[in-house]
This record gives structure tokens, sequence and C-alpha cells, in this order.
């Protein structure tokens, strides 16, 4: 049988909720997160009206200034969010108990078997953002499919405020027709590799064997191989469990001196601090993922003594294995930092990871799905 698949993405989230709390901010261009006063401070969420400016969420606050310096920045609270989302939650229940939450404010639903019998995941995927619309006065997009790969690109479609259906006769057209950039895990990089090999959508892909896309793009291969075709049976998974959250940036110039790079650490440990809280987890391990201009790429890890969520305790660690991991005569192209390791766990101490060739960012929206 094939699946019933809803993606459940609400749209802009922390800033609608504080918009609805807040009528003195509605209309007008918000951000939810670090002030930009001082270094480091992230951009959680940008309301709509904010984002017509090219803000974006983690975004350098200092940066969101610079493009609409008529924007209000909005202190987080995460304990509303909360909340919020436990009310979206229940919302989903009625219709189905096969509910992976993805973050506070996206979900995946499996309405194969709907508890309302309404058989039709289009009439289900309506009525959910029609209930929170009514009951929570915000709004969501949606997107239905066959499986969770589709179903995400879906929800991204029409927003805010709507839903994208992609039936099992269109999934083959629609994947050839696919823009590698809109794969996930294809950034800038990966997105101009692919174009000097002759790959720009998805049929480009299916043209290539499956040894040949993991010899030139390592693990994501095998992922680019399948979902060219529509693959994905990773089953909706109620009881995941949360195993890492990082962040990571490509820079558009090489990185050579430590100076340069704690601004860039700094902003990535505020994403990482915005996601422990989003997702009220404290972790031990902290990873930092290191890429050179050659694409040979390492990682170093420490396990602290206590599982924190702290901005500054992450920032610390993470520039301390950076420095350690020798920058003498180097060029980074990427960094990344990741925490894992969640209250309870054990985990190892000042090692170093194995080498990834695959896509890291591949690899986080494997762990948060």
């Amino acid at each position: 049988m094939q699946r019933k698949i809803i993606h459940i993405d609400m749209d802009a989230f922390y800033a609608s909720v504080e918009q609805r709390d807040h009528p003195e901010y509605r209309g007008k261009p918000i951000a939810v997160g670090g002030l930009p006063e001082g270094r480091g401070g992230v951009v959680a969420t940008a309301s709509y009206e904010a984002r017509k400016f090219g803000v974006r969420s983690a975004m350098p606050s200092k940066k969101a200034l610079e493009l609409c310096p008529q924007i209000i920045f909005v202190v987080p609270r995460f304990d509303i969010y909360q909340q919020v989302s436990g009310q979206i939650r229940e919302i989903f229940a009625r219709y189905t108990d096969l509910i992976e939450p993805l973050s506070l404010d996206e979900a995946f639903l499996d309405v194969t078997e709907d508890k309302q019998k309404i058989a039709s995941a289009i009439d289900i995927a309506t009525a959910i953002r029609n209930t929170i619309r009514t009951e929570l006065n915000l709004t969501a997009s949606a997107g239905i499919s066959i499986n969770k790969f589709l179903a995400k690109i879906a929800s991204d479609m029409k927003k805010p405020d709507g839903q994208t259906f992609i039936g099992p006769s269109r999934v083959e057209r629609f994947m050839e027709e696919l823009p590698v950039e809109k794969f996930f895990g294809v950034g800038k990089v990966t997105a101009a590799k692919m174009h000097a090999l002759g790959l720009f959508t998805g049929a480009d892909i299916k043209k290539k064997e499956k040894a040949e896309l993991v010899r030139h793009f390592g693990k994501a291969g095998h992922f680019y191989y399948h979902i060219a075709r529509g693959i994905d049976d990773r089953p909706v998974q109620p009881d995941r469990e949360l195993k890492s959250l990082a962040a990571e940036d490509t820079f558009p110039a090489d990185l050579t001196r430590l100076e340069e790079m704690i601004p860039e650490l700094q902003s990535l440990a505020e994403t990482v601090t915005h996601r422990l809280a989003q997702n009220e987890v404290k972790g031990r391990t902290v990873t930092v993922k290191i890429k050179y201009a050659d694409f040979r790429q390492i990682t170093r890890s420490r396990t602290l003594a206590r599982a924190t969520d702290d901005g500054a305790a992450i920032l610390q660690t993470a520039t301390e294995l950076l420095a350690a991991s020798g920058l003498e005569d180097v060029r980074i192209r990427l960094l990344g930092i990741a925490i894992s390791n969640f209250e309870g766990g054990d985990g190892p101490e000042d090692t170093p990871g194995p080498d990834d060739t695959g896509s890291s960012q591949l690899k986080l929206f494997y762990d948060q799905l």
C-alpha cells in the first residue's frame, strides 16, 4: 500500500506567534533572535514583512539590520512556542497517531489510515490547516505525497498558507524536472560540482549509475540515485530519537586566520543554541567540522563534564577544538558545529571523528528526520 504522507510547516512560526500576541508587531518587519548589539546575534525567524528585504533565518542580526533598518528585534519566548507547538500537535493527533515532529514548527504525518476515515490526504491537510487558523490564529503550509522527501519539498512550494499535492502519477516527471538545487543537501558548492558534471535536473541524475554518483559524491550518491527516482522508504517515526543538532556554513572566500573564523563559529554556536532550546535538550559532546579548500574534511569532538545548552560554553569549546586542529597554512571553506550525546549518554572525548565524504547537510537531514 502506498503511504499518504503530509508535511506540515508553520509559516514563520516564532514571528507569527509574536505578531499574534502583540498587535503592535502586526504588518511590520520583525526578527525573533539575537539583538544586533555586540557580536554573534543570529535571526531565529523573520516575519514575511522582513523577508521581503532579504532577511532570513540564521542570518547575523547586524546583516538583517543593514538590509532592513526598520526591523524590530524580539527576544524569543521558547516556553510560549513550546506551548503553542503542543496545541498544534494535539490537532494533528485528531487525525493520526503517526506523527513525527522535526522541530516545534514542523512535522510529518502518516495518514494512510486516518482516525476520522476521511481517506483523502488532501482533505485532511486542508482540515488541519483550517483548524490551526481557527483555533490558534496561525497559518501553516502543507505538502502531500507518497513519501517524506516529496512531502517536505511540496510544503515549501506555496508558502505561506498554501498546500501542494504531488500524486503518484506525477512523481516520476516531478523528480525528473526538479533542479538539483532543490534536492535537500545540495548547496551552492555541490550544485556547482553537479553542473560541472552535466547534472542540472533529476533527469540528468537518473542517467548516472549509482557507482558513479557514489564516486563523485560519497555516501550522498546513494541518496541522489534513489530520490531521483522518487524512492524514499523511510517511515514516519513517532518515537524518533533525536541524536544530534548541528549548523554549518560554507564561506564565499576561504578563511585562513583564526580571527576570521571565530565570528563564524559564534554565529554557528548561536544557531545551535536556538535549536537546543527549541527541542528542549542539552548535550555533552561538541563536535567541530572543518572542510578545507581541497575538500578534505575532518571533525574534532570533546565531551564536557555535564550537558549544556549555553552558547558561550559551546563557542569556547568549538574554538579550542578548531585552534587545536592546526591552522598553519590552511584554507578553510566550511565550518560546522554539532551537539550530541544528550542528557544521560556517553561519548568520545577529544577524539577525531571519521572523515565523511558525503553531504553533511544530508546527514543532518537524516538526523532531523
